[in-house]
Formats: structure tokens, C-alpha cells, sequence
């Protein structure tokens, strides 16, 4: 596993004298974290089979004196530490791995294959870091536990599965989350990013992610003969006529001030080259910030798709099929704008204006920001970490190339300084919001 100690350290320098006691307890974690990065990376596990990742943080956290809950929302942990009167702070980190063959090359690398629910043979790989997000919060717990004469409150620390599918966090909240157990009044999490240096820490105050939803079309036709097409009702012709009219929906009838994507995704029909098939597939995904935007995109996905087999000639038992999957919508992630600025301030003193950067929104979806929406009175951030090694960044920048993105089978990030930097801005920003008396 590559490591970047050096880098490390030379954060560490540059640390105002007041972070020191803190970054030093992180330092001396870190070899022991490290190992269980290792564990977490070599042994990734899609979602709803995080099984072992949880079981290994429930082991951690039971170590330290929290009461664990395991198996809620399917493969979630929820550990409990109370003490003493104060408010009940919430962090949380994500355990699942994605369908991804890892091509880093490193050692370490994950050669773990499954076949999925769905038949599919494949690789499995933490390609968006989810196993950075798990040791982190092994780090946090630690470090919380160890410092109990410094804080008054209840933690509850969450591993949330099935993020990668938008399905974890609402499973975990139907499950009973706030009624089984203390309703935050604060929620926090990171997640790695690949767009800006390893150690840096990027905010983004209101809406921060997107409105995830995936969409499926089934447009139905009347095959035949690719010679005589006009016995036919061609379902590719007309699918390529919605896939075109679906493009207006942002170019004209969003709002340029308003942000919104609809991309089909795939466009399957047909299995010859003279046979005009009888139905055509489209999967889409429809991002959005508002739920009146994303309302206007999925009520007008279905109106369009209706309104071109009209056009087209389609009897009424042949109109598109329009499916929104339901169990798998991500809302969007919403910042407490108010109090992201004032976290954001606590950490520029801690680290540094260097290293704390404000951020735009991005299209991206995360389903922490269910958290927070299912009671708007929770104050909710997620903050990014940046996981680029610097001499990398620096030299993508110099020759204008791309760099691996969340999700590339070649996603490696510095894991040492995104661990270490995570866990000691969770610890900082969970022990001011308990202060102790």
C-alpha cells in the first residue's frame, strides 16, 4: 500500500501551535489505523453485504466502551457513548465497496470477486473510499474515548450501509435511528475527494449533493421485418425521439439559475440486423438540487415519453412504461448553511486558511443528507478531504491531464493524510460541539 508519510509530516509543520495536543494523539494512531485501512481496503464488500466491515467496527467500538447495536437497517452499526448531560452529536461513515475491478496496481490492492444479486460476476473495490471514511471514524472513536474529561454529551457513532446504492441511510432512519436511539442534534461526516490535494478540507455551506434518481423507460413497439418497415412501429426510432425531446427539459424548461442533468445512460433494443424489435430500454439518471426542480424533471421525463408515442402513432396499451426507482432515490444533500460557515471557521483556526477551502456544489449524490432531512432542526455537514498526493496534483495541473475520479478502477488516494486529517477535523469539530461545563 503506498504511503506518504513525508506528506504527513509536513502537514503536520505547518499546524498552529493550539492543534498540536490533538495531532499528536492522531499521530500515534496512525500506525495502528493504517493497518486496519489495509484490512478494509484488501477486503472490500458491496452493498447490503457489509458484514465483516461492520463487524470490525462494532469489535472497535465495543473496545472502547460504547454500546453497540449491530444489524440495524440491514448491516448497520449504531455505537452509543454517554457522557454526561450535554448534546447528542452524530458521526457517521459509510462501509460499502463498488462492482469495480481494482487496475491501481499497488500493493495491497483488492483481488476480492463476487458474483452480485443480479447474476454478474466482478470485481469488488473501495474505488469511491469508503475504507478511508470507516478507519477515520475507528480513529475518531478512539480518540473520543481516550479524551472523555474533555467533552459532556452523547456520541453516536453510525456505520451506514449501502450508500453506493441510496439505500443505507433511509434503512437505517426506517429501522428506528432516532427513536432506538438519541436523536442528533448535530450530524457529521466527510467523504475523500479526487479534485484537490491530499489534506486539504473543502466546505460547501446549503446544497452540497444532489437529488439522485434513476429512471427506467420502456418504450414498446410493433416489431417486424427490417425489410418492410412499414408493417412496423420501429420502438428505436421512437426511443431516439425521446432520448432528443428529453434534452429540452434542462435546455428549456429549468431555469438557467437552477441546476439540473438528464443523461441516458443506456439505450438497449434489438438483437439482429433485419428484425425491427418490439421494445426498446432506456436507464436514465436525473440529478436536481430543489424538489420542485426534481418534481418538474420526473413529471416531465414521463409527459415527454407519452407525448412522442402519441406523435409516433402508438395505440394506448403500447404507451412508454416510466419507472422511477423509488428505493433507490438520493436526496439531495443540504448544509446547514449557518452552521457550516461556523465550523468551517473553527477548522481554517485549527488547520489553517491554506487547507480549508470553500467549495462549489456538486452533482454527485449522497444519501447522508437523508439524515438531516428527515428533521430540519439537526444542524448537518459533510465536509470533503482531499486525497490527490500533492506531486500528483501538481503534475496533472502542469500538463493539463485528468486524474482518477471517485469510482475509476485507478482511484488511490494518499490514505495516510486523508485518515489522519478526517479523523482529527471529526474529533475537533464533535468535542466543541460538547464542551465540557
Amino acid at each position: 500500500m503506498r504511503l506518504f508519510w513525508v506528506g504527513a509530516a509536513a502537514l503536520a509543520l505547518v499546524m498552529p501551535a493550539s492543534a498540536q495536543t490533538l495531532g499528536d494523539e492522531v499521530k500515534e494512531q496512525m500506525p495502528s489505523l493504517m493497518e486496519i485501512y489495509q484490512d478494509f481496503h484488501a477486503n472490500p464488500e458491496l452493498s447490503f453485504m457489509e458484514v465483516r466491515s461492520a463487524g470490525i467496527l462494532a469489535a472497535e467500538a465495543r473496545k472502547l466502551g460504547f454500546e453497540v447495536t449491530e444489524k440495524v437497517g440491514g448491516t448497520g452499526i449504531v455505537a452509543v457513548m454517554k457522557n454526561g448531560p450535554g448534546p447528542v452529536v452524530m458521526v457517521r461513515a459509510d462501509m460499502d465497496g463498488l462492482p469495480v475491478t481494482e487496475q491501481t496496481g499497488l500493493p495491497g490492492a483488492s483481488k476480492v470477486r463476487v458474483t452480485t444479486a443480479e447474476g454478474v460476476e466482478t470485481g469488488v473495490m473501495h474505488a469511491c473510499g469508503h475504507d478511508t471514511h470507516m478507519t477515520a471514524w475507528v480513529g475518531v472513536a478512539r480518540l473520543m474515548a481516550a479524551n472523555k474529561d474533555r467533552w459532556s454529551g452523547t456520541l453516536v457513532m453510525i456505520g451506514q450501509p449501502a450508500e453506493e446504492r441510496g439505500a443505507g441511510a433511509r434503512m437505517m432512519l426506517e429501522d428506528g435511528l432516532y427513536t432506538r436511539f438519541s436523536k442528533p442534534e448535530y450530524a457529521l461526516a466527510f467523504h475523500d475527494a479526487a479534485q484537490f490535494p491530499a489534506g486539504w478540507i473543502g466546505y460547501t455551506p446549503g446544497y452540497a449533493l444532489a437529488n439522485v434518481d434513476s429512471v427506467d423507460i420502456t418504450v414498446k413497439g410493433i416489431g417486424g421485418h427490417g425489410a418492410y418497415p412499414q408493417t412496423t412501429k420501429d420502438p428505436i426510432v421512437l426511443a431516439s425521439r425521446i432520448v432528443g425531446a428529453l434534452q429540452t427539459l434542462v435546455a428549456r424548461e429549468i431555469s438557467p439559475l437552477d441546476s439540473a442533468v438528464v443523461t441516458v445512460g443506456s439505450f438497449h433494443a434489438g438483437a439482429k440486423h433485419n428484425i425491427i424489435s418490439d421494445e426498446a430500454k432506456l436507464q436514465l439518471t436525473v440529478r436536481s438540487y430543489t424538489d420542485a426542480v426534481r418534481d418538474h424533471l420526473l413529471d416531465g421525463i414521463a409527459r415527454i415519453a407519452k407525448g412522442e408515442a402519441i406523435a409516433a402513432g402508438m395505440p394506448e396499451d403500447k404507451m412508454p412504461v416510466v419507472t422511477v426507482q423509488k428505493d433507490e432515490y438520493t436526496p439531495a444533500t443540504f448544509n446547514t448553511p449557518e452552521f457550516t460557515e461556523e465550523m468551517a471557521a473553527f477548522l481554517k483556526e485549527r488547520f489553517g486558511e491554506q487547507r480549508v477551502v470553500r467549495m462549489p456544489p456538486v452533482m454527485g449524490g449522497e444519501d447522508f443528507g437523508r439524515f438531516g432531512r428527515e428533521d430540519k432542526s439537526i444542524k448537518s455537514l459533510i465536509v470533503w478531504v482531499g486525497g490527490v498526493p500533492l506531486a500528483e496534483y501538481d503534475a496533472a495541473k502542469k500538463a493539463g491531464r485528468s486524474l482518477p475520479s471517485l469510482h475509476s478502477p485507478f482511484w488511490a488516494p494518499d490514505a495516510p493524510a486523508v485518515i489522519s486529517t478526517a479523523t482529527e477535523a471529526l474529533t475537533a469539530m464533535t468535542m466543541k460541539l460538547m464542551p465540557k461545563g
